[in-house]
């Protein structure tokens, strides 16, 4: 696959702070990957083989957390971060969407770690709008108009989700409603943590990642809360940051870490000091 699409949002992540890409990667260059150590896991595969069992306990007991909530979150984490930050700030930095599938998504397995590795996306399509300059690109889908772009990559985003979501919530027995909350937590910050970063407006990039969010729920995902936006000092640039819809419960595997900054459950009293500290000391920032 030509990688020019993506050239434009790799060059804007070199200025970001923190952006966790996946690899991309052509079919040809997945298969001539070192085999030695690693077993690649195709998505589609994984929620339906029954390894993801077998690879969640293994993770849970060699890395932990011991509590199968966080631990089912992390899971997500080590699994889901790269391909929603790749959607989402590709989608908010350059107005192309890559658009997922669960043939096309692999989940590297180190034996010898008993770890994932950083997400693989193999042959990526992109959806483009009409006015975009890459429409005649061969790995390109054409959306009519924005609603409709959103549309395509929500369908995709819950067509590659839901079967890993299931087998995870079938076997960790954490809610559907928590795994889709934490998937769409993400979804909303790694549009308002670039935004924040690169001292553009937040409540568009909010406003954007809102509407991928409903094209989402109506694809199926469910959720008990959405994310909120919290300005915290309004007057500053980066004095805008949100709180959580859905708590990923990281507290239980370390209650001395107690609830983080963004989480639902802490006072929003609490969290304004903690984020004033943020802008006094920008290195405790995310």
């Amino acid at each position: 696959m030509k990688t020019d699409l993506f050239d434009a949002f790799r060059d804007t992540c070199e200025q970001l702070k923190f952006a966790p890409l996946p690899d991309l990667l052509s079919l040809e260059e997945l298969h001539s990957s070192p085999v030695a150590d690693v077993h690649w896991y195709q998505a589609g595969v994984l929620a339906q083989d029954g390894w993801l069992p077998v690879l969640f306990d293994k993770l849970k007991t060699e890395h932990g957390p011991g509590h199968r909530l966080p631990a089912a979150t992390n899971f997500l984490r080590v699994t889901l971060r790269e391909p929603i930050f790749l959607v989402s700030a590709s989608l908010y930095l350059t107005g192309r969407a890559p658009l997922l599938t669960p043939h096309t998504l692999y989940l590297p397995w180190d034996t010898v770690r008993s770890r994932f590795g950083t997400p693989t996306l193999v042959d990526t399509r992109m959806v483009v709008l009409p006015d975009d300059p890459a429409v005649d690109h061969p790995a390109t889908i054409v959306a009519r108009d924005e609603d409709d772009q959103l549309r395509i990559v929500a369908a995709s985003l819950f067509a590659t989700f839901e079967p890993l979501l299931d087998a995870l919530h079938a076997h960790s027995r954490a809610g559907k409603r928590t795994l889709w909350g934490w998937v769409l937590d993400t979804l909303h910050f790694y549009m308002l943590n670039p935004a924040r970063y690169l001292g553009r407006d937040a409540e568009q990039a909010w406003d954007l990642a809102t509407r991928l969010g409903d094209a989402v729920i109506e694809a199926g995902a469910v959720t008990r809360r959405r994310p909120r936006l919290f300005p915290f000092a309004p007057d500053h640039l980066r004095g805008t940051w949100a709180v959580r819809g859905t708590c990923c419960f990281d507290y239980k595997g370390d209650p001395e870490h107690g609830y983080c900054t963004t989480c639902p459950l802490k006072c929003d009293g609490e969290r304004q000091q903690e984020l004033v500290e943020w802008l006094r000391d920008p290195a405790l920032a995310p």
